[in-house]
């Protein structure tokens, strides 16, 4: 199999983690790059690597013991300001991950790993892009997709993320939890054996039988109860404050579904803050991502660590490697 990886923002850490994480042998993958060919030579020779470039025609013309780019020849070096906001390598990165999009969607590449974009240089020259998973998801033709966030030793889910703390309590509905828990363990089945899914409760204490709120009585528990009832693998509500010792410390679930931001990213990166990977899931096909931004201020520097980009190609790895459980009922 052939996973694809698009630079990201050439002004970041992409170029460097990529090259860095090749010559050292950990993308133990089949890989191409959608990029600029040119871009990594100049950051080849910055950092004083050596890694054999090629340029490739597409994704299946590879050559063995070389980091091949499928060369979209968009940016010229000379015009990359390297550690800056700038349109050309903003609009360039959008760029990549459309190429690199249409090649999963014409089944040339397994799936795709993305390098971090930066949202504000994007935007210099498409003022209605909001990130990486939306446009991503337009492309696809698949509107309802959602984040996961993955490490070894948890993996999480969320109801809401990107909005208020008061429009993520609105949104913890039936519709939107009965979709969120099916993607939820359509994706741990390809991900774990035999997945155990748990669902986090809003409330402190889960709400302790209304006492402090009743979104998991009249929300959260029925949404589990339909999911048990078509077979998936998920437990809940429980109380939040305890829910993720019983999966971490306790080995009890792989999976937590959280009802908003910080209930999953904030245990998630206090295990594990430089391997966490972005999975995203509702797409026809498979996408992971490093779970960090461009780092302009350590960008080209050598120092950027790769750890989260090798792990989002081992995720990616996983999810292509097992097939997809069967359509569940709605």
């Amino acid at each position: 199999m052939i996973f694809g990886i698009t630079l990201g923002d050439a002004a970041g850490v992409g170029p460097d983690i990529l090259l860095r994480a090749f010559q050292a042998g950990q993308l133990r993958r089949e890989v191409v790059v959608f990029g600029d060919l040119a871009v990594l030579e100049l950051c080849n020779r910055r950092l004083n690597l050596g890694v054999s470039l090629r340029a490739a025609a597409s994704p299946a013309d590879r050559a063995p013991g070389r980091l091949n780019v499928v060369d979209l020849g968009i940016l010229d070096p000379a015009e990359l300001r390297i550690g800056e906001v700038n349109a050309k390598s903003g609009a360039a990165a959008r760029e990549y991950v459309v190429a690199a999009t249409r090649a999963a969607l014409a089944g040339e590449i397994a799936a795709m790993v993305t390098l971090p974009m930066n949202k504000e240089a994007t935007r210099l020259t498409d003022p209605a892009f909001t990130g990486h998973t939306e446009l991503i998801g337009s492309l696809c033709g698949a509107p309802d997709v959602t984040i996961m966030l993955a490490a070894e030793q948890l993996v999480v889910t969320h109801v809401s993320t990107h909005v208020s703390l008061r429009e993520a309590i609105e949104r913890v509905k039936q519709p939107r939890l009965r979709r969120i828990i099916e993607l939820t363990c359509e994706a741990a089945a390809r991900l774990f054996a035999r997945p155990r899914v748990a669902v986090a409760g809003l409330n402190p204490h889960a709400g302790e039988n209304g006492l402090f709120g009743d979104e998991e009585i009249r929300e959260i528990r029925p949404a589990v109860e339909w999911a048990r009832g078509r077979g998936l693998p998920v437990e809940g509500p429980f109380a939040p404050d305890t829910l993720f010792h019983l999966a971490v410390r306790r080995k009890l679930f792989e999976v937590v579904v959280c009802m908003y931001h910080d209930q999953g990213h904030v245990p998630l990166k206090l295990l594990d803050f430089e391997g966490g990977v972005n999975i995203t899931l509702g797409l026809p096909i498979i996408r992971t991502s490093v779970d960090h931004g461009t780092a302009f201020d350590i960008a080209w520097q050598g120092t950027a660590s790769a750890r989260s980009l090798v792990n989002a190609l081992e995720f990616a790895a996983r999810l292509a490697g097992r097939r997809p459980p069967a359509p569940t009922s709605r």
